[in-house]
Order: structure tokens, then sequence, then C-alpha cells
């Protein structure tokens, strides 16, 4: 008993030891959490808050975009922490209020431990939270989608699209942009590349890749972006309510929206709200111009087709090795050609030359469907957006002009003048003869100006490098040819440049009701034809043709357009006079060409008549009362001395209302007679359009004071030539003609003559050649100056400055946008005194030649005025050092010419700077060529200014020579320095 009692009591013991330590275990942690109680709360709340930020983070998302479930759910379990925490934090604050209640260790132990818990709780969410926002990131839109791209050759056309729109954006003023051009010419290809360009990407925050369709609407449209920005797309939400969340999204963040083949206007505001997005910006691609400017685009970019050696690169890429097999590139070359520059037709031909593979007689007869337009594939569906912009025009005298075009050779340069005569003569444009009878015929050519423009605009026909010519790509002047081929009244046969030395036979000239052989070998043509159908026929330049036969004319009483220049023939038949229904003829160059027939008169109908360059004398064509176009040279007046025959003969056109002298090598008698001519001239009431030749200031004046022409003001198109011209300025007045421009040229002359100033205030273009007695511009009256865009000063050798702004209280010249200065000996500068707010504006291009005491360029204040300079060129002014003067631009702003974007330094001996240092941004510097320069051993460039430098062109000892403030600026221009040709032309 004893044992059990001592064996109990010492069990009882052992157990009373054990509870006791693990009170004390119990006691001690307890009061090590009343220890750790207020450290326990702060990496709870540490904790708590960043869990609330993360869910705060992903809220905002998820109520924009499509999130999963499992993220919606780990939402719902925060929001429940987040009462536990806020129930502990709120015991804790209690606890605070409280001191005494620091003794309760019991409950304060308790609350130290379940902070401490539910930290371990907060960390776990925390983590999950992470993981969740990673899946999140993979569920929110990605700054750039990529998307299949056509890889684009350096350096080719294609590519300078690119690069051009890339500068475009990194402009602040610029947010739109609008790419155009006619079906395959690669717009889709140069917005594909956009997409994907890096430094796009570093640009902005997101790129959106928005294609729109034939069947677009502002709806679909709208749900095309808010998938690309992975909102949800509700079926129930209106455009307004999309709008608004698409600029939601997109609020604070740089984003571009990239716009390929629009064909409506759309309306960018009710689409996404991107007006109140100032950070958002547009590239839009088009084939019509027109919607790119309906659209607002800041900058216009016309993507035209390749060169013939991009083409055949393209091609030869697509096509692969066989390519290279004997006999298969020269049948390349001719498919290429077939393809006229278009990178979508090139595309898609190579697909099928790539299967003949080496085998020449099937690349021969794959050649020959592809000039009949059959069993080639991919053509079908070129053909088809052509044929798309023809059918879509709004009028069929829009679709005849148009077809009209495939007369003349592929690209070849067409005069548009002579083209709208060409329709106007055909009826394809009628004046409202009944409102506007006595200016018919500039209402008609306004008429054709406007639906040229309007054939621009959808790429059926493109503008050329020649200022007044338009051209027609091969492609579609081959679809023009097929279409006109189907219709029943318009059968074309056009043969020009074909190396033709036999004409066609007679039933090919009865069928045709329009006919084109010009640019041929042709040494005769049929004494005879029926040819009642024919309404146009061109003939010009077969310089071998040197007679026309007696009765060749007979037949084509419906002849509206008959074109012989440049040919050789020294007269014409009698036979003419059956071309009652001729309305154009066009005889100029025709240097051999002596008299025309009597029976000429009977050309009732006859409004356009050129006989420039010809023998034939202004007597022979005087019966012609009712022409409302002539064009005439100076040897047209004759070159005896007797002066009967030639007066009295320009006054008797009545109806004349355009009329052009041209200035020949032939000017015998003509000062003896300009005078009386100007009064006839003067006479001419029903005048618009008038280039003449004064020989001296007073004829002009005759002509000022008395022409009612004239005294209409701004209805009077003109070209003016005063003074006497020798063969220099025939060639300077050539590369002076600017189109629809009013010219004013002034040659040889002295001092400042109110008439003068009279025709400068309705000019646009001045030259000003080998004047005396002015030493500035401003002599002539710079209020005058008003419309100028262009000014050309040329050995004037008493010009000292242009603008002496001493002497005038506001701004001028704000027109201006070309200045051309060269040979002026004693030029000291272009501008002297204050510059007034607003001069110089507009000016884009500034050019400065063989000006050997200038020394000042930019005088003070003079830089801060020119935001729109493009272009410099500054060549043999032997005094030059500096091209901005330190001296005269003191505290320049870093973002002075802000649009310059080619510079040109030509046999500069003296020229030691550009500009003092690189502190200059030059943000649209594109390129530079510099020559002759030796003194010149720094450029004011550093690693992050000239961002678009694109083109250095130097001498590889002056390059070599240039010192560098860190190799790591030369590193980053070397692979854009092209080492200049010996003799390269600059």
């Amino acid at each position: 008993m004893t044992d059990v009692v001592a064996r109990a009591a010492g069990a009882t013991a052992v157990e009373v030891y054990k509870d006791g330590r693990s009170l004390l275990t119990s006691a001690g942690s307890r009061i090590a959490y009343v220890k750790d109680l207020k450290k326990n709360y702060k990496k709870l709340m540490q904790e708590a808050r960043k869990l609330w930020e993360l869910r705060d983070g992903l809220e905002t998302e998820i109520s924009r975009h499509k999130i999963s479930q499992v993220t919606r759910e780990w939402i719902v379990k925060v929001e429940m922490i987040t009462r536990e925490v806020g129930e502990l934090e709120t015991k804790y604050n209690d606890e605070k209020k409280n001191p005494w209640r620091l003794l309760r260790v019991w409950p304060h132990s308790n609350l130290s431990k379940d902070m401490a818990d539910k930290h371990g709780q907060v960390q776990i969410l925390l983590e999950e939270g992470k993981l969740k926002r990673g899946v999140l990131v993979a569920e929110l839109p990605e700054p750039v989608r990529k998307i299949h791209a056509p890889k684009i050759e350096d350096n080719s056309s294609l590519h300078k699209v690119v690069e051009d729109v890339v500068s475009f954006l990194d402009d602040k003023q610029i947010r739109i942009i609008g790419i155009w051009g006619r079906v395959g010419t690669g717009k889709t290809t140069i917005m594909q590349n956009l997409n994907n360009h890096k430094d796009i990407a570093k640009m902005f925050d997101i790129v959106i890749w928005a294609p729109v369709s034939k069947e677009w609407s502002l709806k679909k449209l709208q749900g095309a972006i808010m998938q690309r920005l992975k909102l949800n797309v509700e079926s129930t939400a209106g455009i307004e309510e999309n709008a608004w969340r698409i600029a939601e999204e997109l609020k604070g963040k740089k984003c571009l929206i990239l716009m390929d083949e629009i064909f409506d206007l759309i309306d960018l505001h009710e689409v996404m709200g991107i007006q109140d997005n100032l950070e958002s910006k547009v590239v839009l691609a088009s084939r019509l111009r027109d919607i790119c400017k309906d659209m607002e685009a800041d900058e216009l970019i016309n993507v035209k087709p390749l060169s013939d050696h991009e083409a055949f690169n393209m091609f030869k890429e697509k096509v692969g090795r066989s390519i290279h097999f004997p006999g298969i590139k020269p049948v390349a070359e001719l498919v290429v050609r077939e393809c006229g520059g278009l990178p979508l037709l090139i595309d898609r031909v190579a697909r099928t030359f790539r299967k003949k593979e080496r085998n020449v007689s099937l690349w021969r007869d794959a050649l020959n469907n592809l000039r009949r337009w059959e069993n080639t594939q991919g053509m079908d569906e070129v053909l088809e957006f052509l044929r798309f912009c023809y059918d879509n025009l709004d009028s069929d005298a829009k679709k005849v002009c148009f077809l009209y075009g495939a007369l003349y050779p592929e690209e070849y340069d067409i005069y548009i003048d002579y083209l709208i005569e060409c329709w106007r003569a055909e009826g394809f444009i009628l004046a409202d003869e009944s409102i506007h009878d006595k200016n018919a015929f500039r209402d008609a050519r306004d008429k054709g100006h406007a639906i040229l423009d309007d054939l621009i605009n959808v790429s059926l026909l493109e503008s050329s490098e020649k200022r007044k010519c338009v051209k027609m790509n091969k492609v579609l002047r081959d679809m023009a040819l097929k279409i006109s081929s189907q219709i029943g009244d318009s059968k074309f046969l056009a043969k020009p440049c074909e190396g033709l030395e036999e004409p066609p036979n007679h039933e090919e000239w009865k069928q045709a009701s329009r006919i084109s052989l010009m640019d041929n070998e042709l040494c005769n043509l049929p004494n005879a034809l029926e040819c009642r159908d024919l309404l146009t026929l061109l003939l010009q330049r077969n310089k071998n043709l040197c007679a026309i036969p007696e009765f060749f004319f007979k037949s084509m009483c419906n002849l509206r357009v008959l074109d012989l220049h440049d040919t050789s023939i020294e007269s014409l038949p009698s036979s003419l006079s059956a071309l009652i229904s001729l309305k154009g003829l066009y005889l100029n160059s025709c240097f051999n060409l002596v008299e025309l027939p009597t029976q000429i008169k009977e050309l009732v109908q006859l409004e356009v008549l050129d006989i420039r360059g010809t023998k034939i004398s202004l007597v022979q064509v005087r019966c012609l009362i009712w022409l409302k176009c002539l064009r005439i040279s100076l040897s047209n007046f004759g070159t005896g001395s007797h002066t009967e025959n030639k007066l009295g003969n320009v006054s008797r056109f009545v109806s004349l209302e355009e009329f052009s002298v041209v200035i020949d090598s032939s000017k015998q008698s003509w000062d003896k007679i300009v005078e009386t001519i100007a009064t006839e001239v003067a006479s001419l009431e029903k005048l618009t359009s008038l280039q003449f030749c004064f020989p001296k200031v007073n004829c002009l004046e005759i002509f000022i004071m008395t022409s009612p022409a004239w005294k209409k003001g701004s209805c009077l198109t003109f070209q003016f030539a005063v003074g006497n011209h020798d063969s220099t300025d025939f060639q300077i007045l050539k590369s002076f003609d600017y189109p629809s421009y009013n010219r004013l040229t002034l040659v040889n002359s002295k001092g400042v003559n109110p008439v003068i100033s009279e025709v400068l205030m309705e000019t646009h273009a001045f030259a000003l050649i080998n004047h005396k007695g002015a030493s500035r511009l401003s002599d002539f009256g710079i209020e005058n100056m008003d419309n100028m865009l262009v000014c050309l000063i040329e050995r004037c050798d008493e010009i000292e400055t242009i603008i002496n702004g001493d002497v005038i209280t506001k701004g001028v010249l704000e027109c201006l946008e070309d200045l051309l200065i060269n040979n002026v000996l004693k030029l000291e500068s272009i501008w002297e005194g204050p510059v007034h707010p607003g001069s110089l504006t507009q000016l884009t291009t500034l050019t400065l030649t063989k000006c050997p005491v200038l020394k000042k360029i930019f005088s003070n204040g003079m830089i801060q005025q020119l935001p729109e300079l493009q272009h410099l060129r500054i060549e043999e002014c032997h005094q030059i050092e500096e091209i901005i003067m330190q001296s005269e631009n003191i505290e320049l702003e870093s973002s002075s010419l802000p649009r310059l974007k080619t510079l040109v330094l030509l046999d500069l001996p003296r020229l030691r700077s550009i500009w003092v240092n690189d502190s200059l941004k030059w943000p649209s510097l594109q390129s530079i060529k510099i020559s002759m320069c030796d003194r010149l051993k720094r450029l004011p460039f550093n690693i992050v200014n000239a961002t678009k430098l694109r083109f250095i062109e130097g001498q590889h000892t002056w390059w070599e020579e240039l010192v560098w403030e860190d190799d790591v600026v030369k590193q980053r221009l070397q692979p854009v320095f092209h080492p200049q040709r010996a003799h390269a032309s600059v």
C-alpha cells in the first residue's frame, strides 16, 4: 500500500513537474508575444499594405479585362483577410488607448499571437498574389504584338518610307501620318514593318495593329481595338461607351494605332476619343490621298512603285536560284518589267515563276501569258484591286480621262496642260458656256485639273518628278488598254515607242477611235485611209517623218486632236481642210515646217494651236480668230525688215484666253515692234493666261496700264520676262519654271520701277538676274512681296543684303518657301537689323552659291524665325567661317532648326564650325554632304542628338581627320558615313 501510494505520489510529482514546465514554457511564450506585440503589429500592417496594393492593382485590371476565375477567387480571400486584419488593428488601437490593459498578459499575448498568425496568412496570400500578377501580365495586352512582316531591303524606297514615318512619329508636333498609294505598292508591308520596328517599341507603351476591312463599322473597329487591349467587349455597350472605355484604358499611355486599308473617312475621336489622349498617335494607310487629308493627317507620304533595280532584286529573292540559270535572267527582267514595280504583283508572279524552275521554255511561255494577263497566279487578285479603283470613279468623264492616258508610253511624263487640252478637245470635260462664256476655256481647264486631282487621289495616275507632268504605271496602262478594248466606241491602237518603221495596216486604222504611234521610226504614212471614227491621232517625235500624203486627212472628219510636234515635216497637205472637228493642233518643234495650206481657215472648231519652234509666220494663222489658246515663239512674228506683216495680227484673236510667246534665239526686229505687240496683247479682253517677253520695263508698263485683263487683278495668270535675255538666262528660266505660279523674271535691268512693284504684288515666283541699281531685295518694296513663294537672285553685283529690317515694322516674306541666291559678288548678309516675328516662317529651302564676301548667314534673331527650314545648301562662299555664328546667336535654344533635314556644304575653305558645340538637338536632320571644307574638324553631334541622321557623305581623308569629344560618337556615326566618290556630283 505504501509503495502504491509512494508510486502514485511520485507519478503525481512527475506530472506536476511536467505541467509546471509546460506552464512555465507557456507563460514564457506568452510573455514573448507580449513583448513582440508592437513588432508583430508593424509586420502585419506592412505586409497587409503590400497585399492591398497588389489587390487594388489587380482589381483595376479586373474591372477592365477578361480575368481568370482563379484570380477572382484570390481577390475574395484577400477581402476576407482584410476584414480580419482590420479587426486586429482595432483591438490593437484599443489596447494602446487603455494602458492599464497592458498588465493583462493573457489577452495581450493572444492579440500578439493572432497578429503573428495573420501575418503568416497575409504572406501566403501575398506570394499567391504575386503569382497571380505574373499570370495577369500574360492576360494583359502586350506592348507590341509581333506580326508577320515581309523583309524590306535596306536603303530601298520602302525602307526609306518606314524610316520617314519613324522620324515623323518622333516629332511632337505630328500626331497623324497618312501613307497613300495605289494598290500593290507595299503600303501593308510598310505598316507591318512599322508594327515590329524596334525604335517604335521604345517610343510607345502599346502599339495597336488595327486593319480596316471593306465591311468595316465603328463597332467592329472598336471591337478590334478593345480585343487588342483585352478589354471586355460587351455586345450591349454603345459606341460612345466603348470610346470612353478605350480612352480610359489609354489614359496616361503613349499609344500608336496602325490602321491599314482605310476606304472611308473614320472619325478617330468617335472610335477612341483620341482628342483626349495627346500621347496617342496614328499611322493610317489608304489608296486614297483624300482619305488621309480628310482624317487630318499632319504629314502625307506617297508610296510609289519600286525602281527597276529594287523590283528585280525583290523578284530574284522570291524566285530563288533558278534565276541564275543560263537564259533565265533576260526573261526574268522582262517579267519584272510587266509587274510595273508593284511589290504585291512581283510577289504573286514570282510564286508562279518559281515553279518553272530552270526550264527556259516554261519561263517564256509564262511571260507570254503574263503579257496577255492569262493563267498567271496572283494577277487576278491585283487586277481586281486595280479595277475596283477604276469602277469606283464617280463619273464616266473620269473613266475616259483615265483610259486616255494609255495612249502614252508607260512611266512617260505627260504634260498636264497638254493632257487637259486633249480631254477638252475630246469632249470629256465641258465648261458651262452659258454661265461662263467669257472664260469657257479656263473653266474647262479648271475642271480638268479637278479630274486629274481625283485620278491622282485614287492612284490611277501619279505625279511626276517634273513639276508639270503626270505619268501612268505600266500595269495600270495595260489595264486601261484592256478595258478600252472591251468598250465598243473606244478602241485604242496604241503602239508608242515600239520602233515601228512602217505604219499599221489599213484595217487597224479603220477600227481605231484613238491612235498613238508617237516616238517611233516612221518614215511614211498611208496615202488614203478610212478613219471616220478617229478622234485622236498622236504622231509626235517620229523624227524621220518628212512628209504627209496629200489625201491622208481626207476621211478624218471627226478628228479632235492631231499631234505632229517634233517631226521633220515641211508642210501640211490640203486635205487638212477635212478636219472640220479638230480642236487641238500641235506643230511645235517642227523646225522644218515653213508654211500651212490656205485651207487651214476651214478649221472652224480649232481651239488650241501650238507653232513654237516652227518657221510658220503668224500671218499664216491670222484667220483663226476663234482660237482660245495660241502658243508661238518670237521668231513666228517674222524676221524681215518690214513690219507691216507683223503687226495687227495678235489683236485679231478676239476669243483668245491663253497666249504664250516664248523666247528663242531669234530676236531680230523684236525691239522695233514689241511696244505695238504689247498694245495688241493688252487689247485681248478674254485673256486669262499670258506668257510674254517685255524687252524693257516701259513695254510692261504699256500692258499694265491698258490691259482690261490685268485690271481684273488676280484673274490673269502670268509668266513675264522683263529685259534682254541671253542664252545663259534661258537655262536659268527653264529651271525656274514653277507650275501655276505667277512668275516675274527681271533680267539685265536697272533701278526700281513702280510698275515692277505693282506686278510683284501678284507674283508668286520672282527671279532677279543681273540687275543694277538695287542694293537690297527690299528696295523693290517689301510690302509688295506678301504673295511671294519663290525668290531667285542671280548675278546681281550690287546686292549687299536681302532685307533691311531697320526700315520695316512687321513680319515680312511670311509666305516665302524657297530662297536661292547665286553668284552675288557683294552679298554680305541675308538680313540686317531686327527680324520681326512672322518673317520667313514658311521658308523651307535656302541655297547660297558663289557669294565670295558672305560671312553671316543667320543674323541675330533670324534662326528663331525658321521653324520650317528643311534644306540648307551653302556652296563656294569662301569667307564663311561659321554656318551659325556664335556672336549672332547667343543663348541659342537647343530646339532651333527643328525641321532641318538636309545640309550640304561644298567648297567652303574657311569653314571651321557648323555650330560652336553639340548643344543643338537637330531632331529632323537626315542627310549631310560635305566636300572641300578642310578646316572643318568637328561635327556638332554627340551620342544623343541628331537621332534621325542616316547619311553623311564626305571625303575619306576629311572624315579620318575629324576630332571627336568621345570615340563613342564616331562609332555611332561611322555606319552612316559614305566616302565621296571621285568627281562625284553633289
